[in-house]
């Protein structure tokens, strides 16, 4: 995949379990971790945006985008 996850880099940072950020946005902790790992094939915007209110960060912070050649 092209787009490269870095939610957990942004966890460590902000010393925030994945359980407590899932409670935050208001998903459930094995979305977050489908998230995480890179599996999803989608995210919505609402769920972005909560993502980076909680952890105080820009959504160029998670995502990135990636060369595969």
């Amino acid at each position: 995949m092209a787009i490269k996850i870095n939610l957990d880099l942004i966890l460590v940072k902000r010393r925030m379990k994945s359980n407590e950020l899932a409670k935050l946005v208001g998903i459930t902790e094995q979305n977050l971790s489908i998230l995480k790992r890179g599996k999803a094939k989608a995210i919505r915007v609402s769920t972005l945006d909560a993502i980076c209110q909680h952890l105080e960060c820009q959504p160029g912070d998670i995502l990135e985008y990636t060369d595969d050649e």
